[in-house]
């Protein structure tokens, strides 16, 4: 299995820019597809982001799309979410998740996930 930790969030204004990331350790870090979900007090965790394990067509929500961007560097162990322009309704716990089979945007297909890392944007 693989162990996911998140980090990178933090407090800011509206239209600034932050870039998370989610450090795996464990089973080859290669092999699993990648994903990024967020969860804002009181809502259900949604998806964000996702990228197969090839690292080719990410997948975004439509709320996201054209400001973030999902990477992974796989000699690092690493995914990547880039967010720009930030606005305050992106405000949510942020997870980042794996799965050996690709889940895209389906929560409950994703086998491991890390413990979150705040992101607040102010006005």
């Amino acid at each position: 299995q693989v162990q996911l930790v998140e980090s990178g969030g933090g407090l800011v204004q509206t239209g600034d820019s932050l870039r998370l990331s989610c450090a795996a350790s464990g089973r080859t870090f290669s092999i699993y597809n990648m994903g990024w979900f967020r969860q804002a007090p009181g809502k259900e965790r949604e998806f964000v982001a996702a990228i197969p394990w090839t690292g080719g067509s990410p997948l975004y929500a439509d709320s996201v799309k054209g400001r973030c961007t999902i990477s992974r560097d796989n000699a690092k162990n690493t995914a990547y979410l880039q967010m720009n322009s930030l606005k305050p309704e992106d405000t949510a716990d942020y997870y980042c998740a794996a799965s050996v089979s690709y889940a895209g945007s389906s929560r409950s297909r994703y086998d491991y996930w890390g413990q979150g890392t705040q992101v607040t944007v102010s006005l």
